[in-house]
């Protein structure tokens, strides 16, 4: 006759269960396999995007994006923006204003 057994945390062994036993779900685990973080969800102008499908319709028939199409956008715009300000590239220094001034006034005299 067969036997089923699992560990159970509980009591810190082994326990015999029923041969048709499954372990429980753990929770929210349903969101891996299904829809349901989609119920009943609405656009802003109240169209129903309730579904993966009807999101994904929605979004590519208003020229919409999720934020995840930019993956390495915002890293790359933020290391653009501080090199601009740390002067490394394309941004206007105290030297620069001051060697323009400079060669204004030599071409004055």
């Amino acid at each position: 006759m067969k036997r089923k057994f699992v560990y159970d945390p509980d009591v810190k062994s082994m326990v015999e269960v029923d041969l048709n036993w499954e372990p429980p779900l753990r929770d929210q685990s349903e969101l891996l396999w299904n829809d349901r973080s989609y119920t009943d969800l609405r656009a802003t102008d109240g169209t129903d995007i309730s579904s993966r499908a009807k999101h994904r319709a929605y979004m590519k028939a208003n020229g919409l994006t999720t934020m995840d199409d930019f993956k390495g956008e915002w890293a790359s715009a933020e290391q653009r923006r501080a090199d601009y300000y740390q002067g490394r590239k394309g941004s206007v220094t105290r030297d620069d204003i001051a060697q323009a001034i400079h060669q204004l006034q030599e071409k004055r005299r």
